[in-house]
């Protein structure tokens, strides 16, 4: 089987993410590291250690929402229309987080297009796919090719309300974008709102969630290397308690749908 990356690098020196959320990562190398170490056990010297190095290691100060993520429920709302809590990343259930894989492609669209339920169905009869529940569906916009450049905020289609309830209603609990946003970059609303001053407008996408509650998976990577249909995806979240996201490395299998749907409906474990 072929096992695709769908998450992009974390990265401190790139435009990821709007000024004052773009990730920290602080550096500690092996020479720090024995410096560190030293300091555990009395009377050991760097020069009692393998080349005078001890370990090496990472200090990150990043939001939940960095890098390639999934966002809970509990991040549109704290309650659903009728009133029940939404949930956080680590009250999802494990089962919406795999399943077979749909891809659209969205990659013609202009940028801060508004996907539409029509749009959705066009992509669905040209990849003669017919949307179940369980299905994990992935939208390759525009803006994955342009991760980590001066314009990928402002980069990619956004998923609109009623586009976003047409999977929701289906029972589809688990879709991604290659964007920063399952909504329309917030430059493009910006401009719509200074217009039209129609606050249904903003995040529109996000807040549908709060009357059918679903999981998105946000700066997804590798798109493009997918086929429509055909792979299955497996996303799990950081369990970060009571958080409104949790880091994820999702992966695409190909060529394994069936297999791996019949290992998890069978109760077996042989995938290697």
């Amino acid at each position: 089987m072929k096992i695709v990356d769908l998450s992009v690098t974390l990265r401190d020196d790139i435009p990821s993410d709007p000024p004052g959320f773009i990730p920290e990562i602080e550096y500690v190398d092996h020479k720090q590291g024995a410096k560190q170490m030293v300091q555990s056990f009395p009377g050991l010297s760097s020069d009692d250690l393998p080349g005078g190095e001890g370990w090496s290691l990472e200090k990150v100060k990043m939001s939940t929402h960095a890098g390639t993520h999934i966002d809970a429920p509990y991040h549109y709302r704290s309650v659903t229309d009728d009133g029940k809590r939404m949930a956080t990343i680590d009250e999802v259930p494990l089962e919406w987080f795999h399943g077979p894989g749909v891809k659209l492609d969205f990659r013609h669209f202009e940028d801060g297009r508004i996907v539409t339920p029509d749009d959705i169905e066009k992509e669905l009869q040209r990849i003669n796919h017919t949307l179940a529940p369980g299905d994990i569906v992935l939208v390759n916009t525009s803006a994955g090719a342009k991760y980590g450049q001066k314009d990928y905020l402002n980069s990619g289609c956004g998923m609109g309300r009623e586009a976003t309830l047409s999977l929701t209603e289906r029972g589809v609990r688990l879709v991604g974008t290659d964007a920063w946003s399952w909504d329309a970059p917030f430059s493009v609303t910006a401009r719509r709102f200074e217009t039209e001053k129609d606050p249904a407008i903003i995040w529109e996408g996000h807040y549908s969630g709060s009357k059918i509650p679903y999981c998105q998976i946000e700066k997804l990577a590798n798109l493009e290397q997918l086929p429509s249909t055909g792979f299955y995806v497996m996303a799990f979240p950081v369990k970060v308690e009571r958080a409104s996201a949790g880091w994820a490395r999702p992966v695409a299998i190909l060529h394994a749908e069936r297999e791996i749907k019949d290992e998890v409906v069978n109760g077996k474990n042989t995938i290697s």
